[in-house]
């Protein structure tokens, strides 16, 4: 977490009290933001799946491949 620090003029308009909800403020929307973010094991879930989602293609597409050239007669 970083330190915030509030000049002078804006503490003397706000009060002690709404420089403090400012930097509350602040603070939570950083930890929303921070929520959002992608972490590593997201990023390896994801990467997991998409192999998973290649190899069935692969598999599919031979499949089909191997249909088309028994419709044609080129494989008996």
């Amino acid at each position: 977490m970083s330190v915030i620090t509030i000049p002078k003029v804006l503490r003397k308009k706000l009060g002690d009290d709404g420089a403090e909800a400012l930097v509350r403020i602040i603070n939570d929307a950083d930890s929303n933001f921070r929520k959002d973010l992608a972490t590593k094991a997201d990023l390896e879930s994801a990467k997991s799946d998409i192999i998973k989602w290649v190899a069935a293609m692969l598999v599919a597409q031979a499949a089909a491949i191997a249909g088309m050239f028994r419709l044609l007669g080129l494989i008996k």
